[in-house]
Formats: C-alpha cells, structure tokens, sequence
C-alpha cells in the first residue's frame, strides 16, 4: 500500500559539458494533450531557459516522422494513453533520461526497461489525489447523514415524509469511526482533510508503524479491526495482486450493521460477489465511485442492490482540476531540466507497490 523508504539508484545528475537547454518533447495522444495541456503550459515550458521544447505537439515513438526528433530527446512529458515504453521504443530514444508523467499511476507506460536503463520517474499523483480526497470526505460526509439513501426515499414518497433517523442504525458525522485502508497519498490526504472533523480515525496499512501513524494522529490497526470497529471504511490502497478481492467476504461480514463501503481506489480491491451479498442483506451501505468491471453490465448485482451509489469513476481530476496535473508536469519538466533531478521522483523499488 506504502512503500518502504529506500535510495534510488540513479540521481540522474546532469553531467553533460556544455549543460544547454535540455531537450524535451511531450509523448501523449493528441486528445490527452488537448484535454490535459493549455497553451499556457507550452508557453512556460517556452519560457524555461533550461528547457527546450522540441514541438509543440506531442510526438509518436512509432511514427518514423517523429524519428528525428525523438532521437535527440532528454525528457519526456507522458499521460493518459502514452505507449509502454518497452525496449524498443526507448531505443528509438536513446538520450532519454527522465519521464514526467501527467496522471497518477504511471504503471501502463513505465515498462521494466526504464529502471534498467537509470530512467528517472515522476507523476502527478500528488496533485491527482487532491480531488480524489475531496470526494471521498464528501462522500463519507454525505454517507454519514444518509443523504443518498433518503433522496431515493423522498423521490418514491409521493410526498409522505421519510423518517431520516429511523431508517438507520448511525445518523450523522458526530464522534462516528472512519477506517482508512491504505495510507498512500490519498489515504494520508483523507486523513488530513478529517481531522476537521469529530471523528475517530483507524488506519490499516501493512507498513504504517505505531509511531508514524501518531504523527498522522491515527490509530494504525489490522484490516479485521478496522472493518469490525468502523462507521465507514473508505478504501485507499492501490490495486496489487496482494490487494485483490482485500476486501473479501470475511471482512465485508465484519462490518457492523449500519456501516458504509466508499470506494474511490479500484473496484478489484473488493469482492463484487461478496458485496452484492451483503447489501443485498440490508443492513450495509456502499458508495462506489469504481467497480470491476468498471462499467457494470445492465444486469450486474450492484446495480440493483439495496443502500447501493454508484458514480462512474469521477473521484480523479475532470475538467478544471485537469490542471493541476498539467501544471505539476511543466514543474518537474522544468526543475529537472534546471537542477538534473525530478522534486518528487518515483523511487524505483517501490514502484511494485504504488497505485
């Protein structure tokens, strides 16, 4: 879920003689680049002394046209959509040193290839998990004061009132027990976010010790007694073949009656099966803003399950938030062109473990 600290293998120093400009291309299909990337972007990657923008559109490895200038490239600006990096399109650029990737996960373009050849590596996770956050807590919010399920009650009243405090065993946000599992970036945002809030926080990650989670001001528990213990689990980790189905029958059968499943991570981390089972039940409420697959076929189980909201995975950055993630990208482009070094690198043995 985290990773361990550990040291990277390359600092990526820039040891060239004359240190010029730094040469620098954005590989990324063009509907990504327009969606992403303003022309404010371009311009401050213009505008950068130690940068030099080899086009102004994004280049294709695979495109024989681009070849030349793909040949004599330093740093690539990727995104969503950007090929594998495989060995035989970075051999078609054998001067590249350091990706900057305009997503979260840069695991579909990242290939193995990369930390072979001491290729440094950043992504605009950080500023991806800002919105994710703030949906979340909105969601746990919402959730909390029963929001989602009392509007459906409304809407089918035919004008009776809906009894609000009757209908569940936890109403409202007030000294409730939030679990979060996984303190990745997200998760560690979530935190940060409810501390304005009057609730307890349990937080189950396999490398969160004791004393690192008193510096986050919660309490670090096993996924067993955060599920059995919380009004709401929100789930943070990252995908992993460790992490499938984490969120199993077992566990989703701890939970107490009148608690609530929010996922905003990916829907694989829980059991599809096992949840619709248990809503099924009554007594369990789940927002989910991913599922697996992620779009339900007409007839899927969570479709139709009780206390069940679903969101078609818009948790991450849309429309105007896309440009937090453009503006990340052009900053790590420009420090590493001026210093040889990205400010927030991936580390790259613990790039199996990240989302």
């Amino acid at each position: 879920m985290t990773s361990r600290p550990v040291t990277p293998r390359s600092t990526a120093t820039d040891d060239r003689p004359d240190r010029g400009p730094v040469a620098v291309a954005f590989v990324l299909p063009g509907p990504t680049f327009e969606r992403v990337f303003a022309p404010a972007d371009v311009a401050a990657l213009h505008a950068a002394p130690a940068v030099r923008l080899v086009h102004d559109r994004p280049l294709d490895p695979d495109d024989p046209r681009d070849a030349g200038l793909l040949a004599d490239v330093e740093c690539i600006i990727t995104g969503w959509g950007s090929p594998v990096l495989d060995v035989r399109r970075l051999d078609r650029m054998p001067r590249l040193r350091a990706i900057a990737h305009s997503a979260g996960s840069v695991k579909p373009v990242v290939d193995d290839d990369v930390w072979a050849r001491d290729i440094v590596v950043t992504t605009s996770a950080a500023a991806n998990a800002v919105p994710v956050a703030e949906f979340a807590v909105a969601m746990i919010v919402l959730a909390a004061k029963r929001a989602f399920a009392t509007a459906s009650a409304l809407a089918a009243s035919d004008g009776a009132p809906v009894d609000v405090e009757g209908s569940w065993p936890v109403i409202g946000m007030h000294g409730i027990t939030v679990g979060v599992v996984g303190a990745s970036r997200v998760g560690r945002a979530v935190v940060e976010r409810l501390r304005d809030h009057d609730v307890r926080v349990l937080v189950s990650d396999p490398y969160l010790d004791a004393a690192e989670a008193a510096s986050l001001g919660v309490t670090a528990v096993d996924l067993e007694t955060l599920a059995a213990a919380s009004d709401i689990v929100t789930l943070h980790a990252p995908l992993l073949p460790s992490t499938r189905n984490l969120v199993d029958r077992h566990v989703l059968g701890l939970m107490r009656p009148g608690a609530t499943l929010v996922n905003t991570a990916r829907g694989g981390i829980v059991d599809q099966e096992a949840l619709a089972d248990r809503l099924d039940r009554g007594d369990l409420a789940a927002v989910l803003d991913v599922t697996e697959p992620e779009v339900l076929p007409a007839g899927a189980r969570l479709r139709s399950t009780p206390n069940t909201f679903i969101t078609p995975h818009i948790a991450g950055s849309l429309g105007n938030e896309l440009r937090r993630l453009a503006g990340n990208a052009v900053r790590e482009t420009v420090a590493f062109a001026a210093t040889g070094a990205f400010t927030d690198p991936i580390v790259p043995d613990g790039f199996a473990v990240q989302a």
